[in-house]
């Protein structure tokens, strides 16, 4: 952030208007906050529902982030397509539950545990698996969501 301007010294002059100042990104900040401590408190609660046994698959972490994909597909049909959305509401849902929800790092811890325990064919199978089962969910949600949207408008 640059350093305002001043006329004397010791005198800060206020930002020109039309720039983006702490007052346009308070909100965003605190509803990405928001969201993303409600997504990660959804994927915590999934581990404990579902729980993952050392040194296996870890199904778990797959689902959660194939269904954050999947959901993502249809919330940015639904919001850049069918209607617009309030300005936060993308920062709060996409970023925020969404992004607290995925877990892609822990995605990359459990591959890296799996290769050094030497459970190699697993880790890879879920190196590979999980970012194509994303991207395909992604894909066919939001190809499902405009099929279902246009269907609907007929």
């Amino acid at each position: 952030m640059a350093v305002p301007k001043t006329g004397r010294p010791g005198e800060i002059r206020a930002a020109a208007p039309g720039r983006s100042g702490w007052r346009t990104q308070a909100p965003v900040v605190a509803v990405v906050a928001l969201g993303g401590g409600a997504g990660a408190t959804a994927r915590y609660a999934a581990s404990l529902w579902w729980p993952t046994q050392s040194g296996t698959f870890p199904w778990t972490t797959f689902a959660v982030n194939v269904v954050g994909c999947a959901v993502i597909g249809v919330f940015m049909v639904v919001i850049t397509e069918v209607r617009p959305a309030h300005r936060l509401v993308r920062p709060f849902f996409g970023t925020g539950v969404l992004g607290g929800f995925t877990t892609f790092s822990t995605y990359a811890v459990d591959t890296r545990s799996l290769l050094a325990d030497g459970r190699v064919p697993t880790g890879l199978a879920y190196l590979a698996a999980t970012p194509l089962a994303a991207l395909t969910a992604v894909w066919l949600a939001a190809w499902a969501a405009r099929r279902v949207l246009k269907w609907r408008q007929s």
